[in-house]
């Protein structure tokens, strides 16, 4: 039988999402190809320090159990072969032994492979990446590398926070509101607020960690769980449209923060997520202060001057 990951949850990650390559990239950016392959060369007997994004991969593969793999991590990387052997090093250091597949370009495109992976999610230190990925139909955040690395508090949960507009939903909302202002973006979602918003770039990761914890809890092994929140700078009334949706889905939220437009950043960190998604950059500065984040290039507010208080 031909072997297929139809049936887990793929995430395809960057060598800098993962580790902390900061040193070796800076040697990147300041010098040369040679140079930086030429360092990870010396430091293939080194481990890499974990990256922002290793929290949520570790706690996500601990949804595996030899019976079941419900979980694919596959490391996909702008990195030469080389370099990739570190990566894989680094992995088995960092009790990781079961990411085992990757795909290293040395430079080339990688997102063209997230077709054959079937990812449900691509985390990458670099932006063209994310917005090629986000354009082909794939759930895709920039990490941002200087992000406060999640604490040990949850060792048991993985814990995700999304924003709604642009992110879960589509950007339908806010263009109401960059065009005309707070006022007609408010009157919009309560002349719809019995409309199901049309799906965003990062429903089918919602998804598809919705269907990983129908099946752990099936399972009843790992002692593993997922707990979301959606963290949106919507109030009511227009809070009701975005609730309405998920149930119009099927899919639960454990949290819900309707914040009305202040920083999201303290109230994650009393969220402690594992990672937070958002397109819109100052939140996602705000929330790397406390939390790992990324940043999802889509919808309106990357193509045009953001309003201070947008969703």
């Amino acid at each position: 039988m031909a072997v297929t990951l139809d049936d887990k949850l793929v995430v395809a990650i960057s060598s800098r999402a993962l580790f902390n390559f900061e040193e070796e990239n800076r040697v990147f950016e300041k010098d040369n190809d040679r140079a930086y392959v030429d360092l990870q060369r010396q430091r293939l007997d080194v481990p890499a320090a974990p990256g922002v994004a290793f929290s949520l991969v570790r706690k996500l593969l601990a949804f595996n159990t030899s019976e079941h793999q419900r979980v694919e991590v596959v490391l996909l990387s702008r990195n030469d072969p080389v370099s990739g052997m570190r990566v894989f090093r680094s992995c088995h250091a960092h009790g990781l032994p079961t990411i085992q597949r990757g795909v290293f370009t040395q430079g080339r495109d990688p997102f063209r492979y997230l077709r054959p992976l079937g990812a449900h999610l691509f985390l990458s230190a670099n932006e063209a990446d994310v917005r090629e990925a986000l354009h082909l139909g794939y759930p895709a955040a920039r990490v941002v590398t200087e992000s406060m690395q999640a604490g040990d508090a949850n060792p048991t949960e993985v814990r995700i926070a999304f924003d709604g507009d642009a992110v879960l939903f589509s950007d339908e909302a806010e263009r109401v509101y960059q065009a005309e202002g707070l006022a007609a973006f408010q009157q919009h979602e309560t002349d719809k607020a019995s409309l199901p918003l049309p799906d965003g770039p990062f429903k089918p990761l919602l998804a598809a960690l919705h269907r990983l914890q129908s099946a752990g809890e099936a399972g009843g092994t790992t002692g593993m769980r997922i707990r979301t929140a959606l963290v949106t700078a919507r109030s009511a009334p227009a809070h009701e449209r975005a609730i309405r949706t998920l149930m119009d889905w099927d899919i639960n939220v454990d949290e819900a923060m309707f914040l009305g437009g202040l920083p999201k950043g303290e109230f994650l960190r009393e969220f402690e997520p594992d990672f937070f998604f958002d397109d819109q950059t100052g939140h996602v500065t705000s929330a790397a202060r406390h939390v790992p984040a990324g940043h999802v290039s889509s919808g309106i507010s990357n193509t045009v001057p953001q309003r201070a208080a947008g969703n």
